[in-house]
């Protein structure tokens, strides 16, 4: 890599300088950056109201807690195979393809209302039925792309600023997840404050996001770059690279693996913990904010902390190394659930915690150096996709087994449990876990 690209890398130290800081990057990251902003906005916009869509559609909490296990399945079995059709036929092809897919995951969310329930042979196939379809669709840019995005990267910026690159395409996609959830509270308001048909509305604007973001990275995109490593080998493959995955992965595999697994054990809940557990609601300025509208401000107001934090963090990983700002992350998922399930219904209270748990999206630039950063240059997509592989696999059953507490049990007890899993895990991290050389 040329040093060209260090100096258009830039080194100021204005944490809103992160976008001036993408754009001098190296065009494939400044298109895959624009391209994460568009799906970004219709992931956000709708997959963090999910839950509750299921509930709405008749679905049981056991239900939604067994969507978010579909939802790790997809998300353990979609990298690797991701990955290696992008090191094969390269980024643009694959997240073309990926695109596609995803907007009509979009679409099958829309419709499943719509279409109502439908006898079969005698069994009637309920309206959520189509949440589950469409998710093996609508998690294809974001699970299946996972390897090309980070190749892309890795094939873009020099070892010693991957951080910053990260932070760069970071940047945009979580502006996204500041500006998709308050534009879907924005729907659901103006939708009479109520989840139905204001969530419509925001899956259809989801569906043109994803169309606009799939023709972005095609046409805009320069595949010219692009690197193209050996044929996929099947499940010999798969066990090579698995057997192969660089030793200073391996404790972050182990510790993130467990942060993880605490995290899924609730994610799909939050919503519900908000909206039906505390019920919290607000008024500002004399408008009234019902719990699901109050919802999306504070996914806004847990990503505008995420942005005034995670370029300045990135920065900071350069002086500091990449460890001590992935324990930090990792120490945030890790606490959050129990602080959240046990805040009284204070919207002011439970608007602090959401700022706090943006602090945990602050160490995921570094966390993603920390993974690609020893791949080999041609090899980026399938040592991702390899890492997620294992990660997410473990993590498949976390959601179904936090539903059945939830729904067995209490929601206190499975959000404690979960944040003691996500304590050992981070623990486990400080003590065993290893830096990056590049940034020793």
């Amino acid at each position: 890599m040329d040093d060209s690209v260090d100096e258009r890398a830039g080194d100021t130290a204005d944490p809103f300088d992160a976008f001036r800081q993408a754009l001098a990057l190296p065009r494939d990251v400044v298109v895959l950056s624009a391209a994460m902003f568009a799906f970004s906005l219709g992931f956000q916009m709708t997959s963090r109201y999910l839950p509750q869509y299921l509930l709405a559609l008749g679905a049981t909490p056991f239900l939604v807690g067994l969507y978010g296990t579909v939802g790790n399945i997809i998300g353990a079995v979609y990298p690797y195979p991701g990955g290696a059709i992008s090191d094969r036929i390269g980024s643009r092809s694959a997240l073309t393809l990926f695109g596609v897919l995803s907007t009509l995951g979009f679409l099958f969310w829309l419709v499943a209302p719509l279409v109502g329930p439908i006898d079969v042979a005698g069994v009637t196939v309920e309206p959520w039925i189509w949440i589950f379809a469409g998710l093996f669709l609508a998690q294809a840019w974001k699970s299946l792309g996972l390897g090309a995005t980070f190749a892309i990267v890795k094939q873009s910026v020099p070892d010693t600023q991957l951080a910053r690159g990260f932070a760069s395409t970071e940047t945009f996609r979580r502006t996204a997840f500041l500006l998709g959830p308050a534009g879907a509270a924005g729907l659901l308001y103006f939708g009479g404050n109520e989840l139905l048909p204001g969530f419509l509305y925001v899956l259809a604007v989801a569906t043109v996001f994803g169309a606009v973001a799939t023709a972005i990275q095609h046409f805009r995109y320069d595949a010219s770059e692009d690197t193209v490593g050996d044929e996929f080998d099947g499940i010999h493959q798969i066990r090579r690279d698995l057997h192969e995955l660089p030793e200073t992965l391996r404790p972050l595999l182990v510790a993130d693996t467990l942060v993880r697994f605490a995290n899924g054990m609730v994610y799909v809940f939050f919503i519900i913990v908000v909206t039906e557990l505390l019920e919290v609601d607000a008024t500002v300025a004399g408008i009234y904010l019902s719990p699901e509208v109050l919802f999306g401000v504070l996914l806004s107001v847990e990503m505008a902390m995420a942005l005034l934090s995670m370029y300045p963090v990135a920065r900071l990983a350069e002086r500091t190394g990449l460890k001590p700002v992935v324990a930090i992350g990792f120490a945030v998922y890790a606490v959050f659930p129990v602080l959240l399930v046990f805040a009284p219904a204070d919207p002011l209270v439970v608007g602090v915690l959401f700022a706090f748990s943006g602090l945990r999206f602050a160490g995921l630039p570094a966390h993603k150096a920390l993974i690609v950063g020893p791949a080999k240059r041609d090899a980026g997509g399938r040592v991702t996709g390899a890492y997620y592989l294992l990660r997410n696999a473990v993590v498949i059953p976390s959601a179904a087994l936090g539903g059945a507490i939830w729904q067995a049990v209490s929601p206190e007890v499975a959000f404690t449990l979960a944040s003691a899993v996500g304590v050992v895990g981070t623990g486990y991290f400080l003590l065993v876990g290893t830096e990056f050389e590049a940034y020793r």
